[in-house]
C-alpha cells in the first residue's frame, strides 16, 4: 500500500501512532506487515501498531538477549501490557516527540566545523560505538550495524569534526515504510549522541536536521523520537527544531540495563560526580544497596546482605592507610616501585635551604619537572624547568602546595595512565594536555573559554582549562598571544600536564598497550600494597615496552576509561558474590 504524504494528512491525526489505546481495525492494518521487530544491535524495536494481539508483543519483549535493551513503541494500551507482566515490564520515563515534515524549514546558514555524512566502513560503525560508550549508552554489534546500513530501512550518519577530522556524533534514522509498509510514512530517531568533550556546537542540530531533510526527500510525513522526560538539553533542541509532544509512549523490561528507569535511587545520587555515579549505577544493577553518606566527595556505603563497604569513588576501606601514605608522598612511592624493578626518572629532594642537589641535576639533565612531593590534581607541577631562575620560581610555586618539593628528570614521551585493579589491569589511556583548535575567528582566549565549558558539562564540572599564567605562558611559547586569532584547523597545546581536571583529553589504548608495561603496572601496584590505583607512566611509544614510572594513584576516575569495564570489576573486588558470570 503506498505511503500517505506529508501533504495529505496536515488536518488529520495519524490513525495508526496518533493515539494509544484501542484495538487497531482490519482496515488499519492493511497493507502493513504484521508483528514487526527491528534488531538494531544495541537492541530491537518492537512496532507495536504492527501487532494485533497484546499478548504477541509481551513475546516478543520476553525474547530480548542479555545486556540488550529492547524497546517497544507505539503499543496500544500500554498500561494493560504492563499489567500482563507487571513483574517484568514497565512504561519509560521518556517522551515522545514528533516533527511533521511538511512543517520543517530548513537552516539557511551551515554549521560551522560540522561535516555530516552516511557511514562508509565498518570503521565508522566502530566509532559510533566508541561515542555511545562515552555517553553510557548500550553499544552494538558493529557488524549487524553494517548489515543495518547496508539497507536502505536504516540511515546510520556521522558526524565529523572538519578540523580534526575525527568523528565526534551520530543518529540512527528507521524509515517504516520501507520497514514494514506504513501507512503513515512515518519514521523515527534514535541514538542521538555527540562527543560532549570535542564536538563543535551545533553538532546534534546539524544530525538531526540533515536525517530529517533525507527523510522530507523521501517524501515521509513525519520524524519521531524517544527522549528521557529529564533531558532538558535535548529536549530543548527538539522543540527548536520544530518537534511536539506525541502520544505515544514507550515500554521495556525490567532488566539490569534499565534498573534506574524503574527503581527510584538512593537519595543523592542525582549529586554524585561522575566518578562516584558510575560506580553507584553499576551497584544498583547488581542488586547491591546504594547509600550516600556524602554527595560532595562522592562517598557511599555499599551493602549486600549484613556486609557493608565504604568507598569514595574509586578508593575503599579496602585500600589501607599505609597503601594510601605511599602514594601521598611521592619520594617514598620511587624508592617503593623502584625497589621492585620498576624504572623511575633521576630525582632528588630540594630542601629551601639546600638547592644544590636540585641545580646539579638540572644541569645534568638540561630539563626537569618540578612537582609538590605531595598533592594532585596537577597542582603545583611545572614541567620543562631549563635554567636557575625558572627553578627558583618553580620550587616557590610547588611550595605553595606542599613544603616538600621533588625535582625530577624531564622525560620524553607520551603520558600513560594504567588503571590495575586487584592486581590486575583493566585499562589503559594516554592522556594528553588540553589544546584548543582554530577557526579562524575567534582569539585564544575565547577558545578556551569554549573548549573549557564543553569540558565542564562533559565531567560534572569535574575538568576545566584555567585561564591563568600558566595557560599564557604555554600559549607565549608557542609563539602566540592570549588574543591571537588561530588559522581554521590551527591546534595549539595550552596546558603543559596532561592533568584531566586542567582540562586534558583521554584516547583508550587497552589493547594496544605493551605487556611488559602492563607487568611494570602490576608489580608496583603489589609493592605498594593497593588493591585500586593508576600508574602514571612515561612512554616513547604506547605499543612498545619501555616506560618510565611517574606516580601513583589512590583514587582513580574510573569514568575515565569507558568502554573499559573499571566500575565492573571495582564492584567484583568489593562484591565478588555479585559477578557476572
Amino acid at each position: 500500500m503506498a505511503p500517505r504524504l506529508a501533504g495529505h494528512r496536515r488536518r488529520h491525526t495519524p490513525d495508526l501512532t496518533g493515539r494509544t489505546y484501542g484495538r487497531p481495525s482490519q482496515h488499519e492494518l492493511q497493507g502493513m506487515d504484521s508483528d514487526v521487530v527491528l534488531d538494531l544491535a544495541w537492541g530491537r524495536l518492537v512496532f507495536g501498531q504492527t501487532f494485533a494481539e497484546m499478548r504477541n508483543i509481551l513475546a516478543a519483549l520476553r525474547a530480548e538477549g542479555t545486556g540488550r535493551r529492547d524497546i517497544c513503541i507505539y503499543a496500544r494500551d500500554p498500561h494493560v501490557l504492563v499489567g500482563l507482566a507487571p513483574d517484568e515490564l514497565f512504561i519509560d520515563p521518556s517522551y515522545t516527540y514528533r516533527l511533521d515534515l511538511y512543517r520543517y524549514r530548513s537552516r539557511h546558514e551551515l554549521i560551522r566545523g560540522v561535516f555530516v555524512r552516511t557511514v562508509t566502513s565498518l570503521e565508522d560503525m566502530v566509532a559510533i560505538n566508541d561515542i555511545y560508550a562515552r555517553n553510557g549508552m548500550v553499544t552494538g554489534d558493529p557488524e549487524t550495524m553494517w548489515a543495518n546500513h547496508r539497507t536502505r530501512c536504516f540511515t546510520y550518519l556521522v558526524a565529523e569534526d572538519t578540523r580534526t577530522g575525527r568523528v565526534v556524533g551520530t543518529v540512527t534514522g528507521v524509515d517504516h515504510v520501507l520497514a514494514f509498509g506504513d501507512p503513515e510514512g512515518g519514521t523515527s530517531l534514535w541514538c542521538l549522541a555527540v562527543d560532549a568533550q570535542s564536538a563543535p556546537a551545533g553538532t546534534g542540530e546539524a544530525l538531526v536536521r540533515v536525517l530529517a531533510e533525507r527523510y522530507v526527500g523521501r517524501g515521509r510525513s513525519y520524524v519521531d523520537l524517544s527522549v528521557l522526560h529529564d533531558n532538558s538539553g535535548a529536549i530543548a533542541l527538539y522543540r527548536k527544531l520544530g518537534f511536539v509532544r506525541a502520544a505515544a509512549v514507550c515500554v521495556k523490561r525490567k532488566n539490569p540495563i534499565n534498573t534506574p528507569l524503574y527503581a527510584g535511587g538512593p537519595p543523592g545520587l542525582q549529586l554524585l560526580n561522575p566518578y562516584a555515579r558510575i560506580i553507584a549505577d553499576e551497584a544498583l544493577r547488581r542488586g547491591i544497596r546504594v547509600e550516600v553518606t556524602d554527595a560532595e566527595s562522592g562517598e557511599m556505603r555499599l551493602s549486600v546482605g549484613g556486609r557493608r563497604v565504604l568507598t569514595r569513588e574509586s578508593l575503599s576501606e579496602f585500600t589501607t592507610a599505609v597503601a594510601m601514605s605511599r602514594c601521598d608522598d611521592k619520594r617514598v612511592t620511587r624508592r617503593i616501585v623502584e625497589a621492585a624493578g620498576v624504572r623511575v626518572p633521576r630525582g632528588v629532594t630540594a630542601p629551601e635551604d639546600d638547592l644544590g642537589p636540585a641545580r646539579e641535576l638540572l644541569a645534568g639533565c638540561g630539563e626537569v619537572v618540578v612537582k609538590p612531593a605531595r598533592g594532585e590534581q596537577g597542582k603545583g607541577i611545572t614541567v620543562g624547568v631549563t635554567d636557575d631562575e625558572e627553578l627558583e620560581r618553580a620550587l616557590a610555586a610547588a611550595r605553595l602546595f606542599c613544603p616538600d618539593v621533588l625535582v625530577e628528570e624531564l622525560v620524553e614521551g607520551e603520558d600513560l595512565r594504567v588503571v590495575v585493579i586487584d592486581h590486575e589491569v583493566v585499562a589503559a589511556a594516554v592522556r594528553r594536555p588540553a589544546e584548543v583548535v582554530g577557526d579562524g575567528r575567534r582569539t585564544v582566549t575565547d577558545l578556551v573559554r569554549e573548549t573549557s565549558r564543553r569540558r565542564e558539562r562533559a565531567t560534572g564540572g569535574e575538568s576545566r582549562i584555567p585561564l591563568d599564567d600558566v595557560t599564557a605562558d604555554v600559549v607565549r611559547a608557542a609563539g602566540h598571544g592570549m588574543d591571537d586569532v588561530l588559522a581554521d584547523g590551527e591546534r595549539l597545546r595550552v596546558r603543559r600536564t596532561a592533568n584531566l581536571h586542567t582540562g586534558g583529553t583521554i584516547e583508550d589504548v587497552t589493547d594496544r598497550l605493551h605487556p611488559a608495561v602492563a607487568q611494570a603496572a602490576v608489580r608496583a601496584s603489589r609493592a605498594i600494597g593497593i588493591p585500586v590505583t593508576g600508574i602514571d607512566f612515561l612512554v616513547p611509544d604506547v605499543e612498545g615496552p619501555d616506560a618510565v614510572f611517574v606516580e601513583a594513584n589512590e583514587r582513580p576516575g574510573l569514568a575515565n576509561h569507558e568502554p573499559q569495564p573499571t566500575a565492573a570489576r571495582f564492584v567484583d573486588l568489593l562484591f565478588p558474590e555479585t559477578r557476572r558470570r
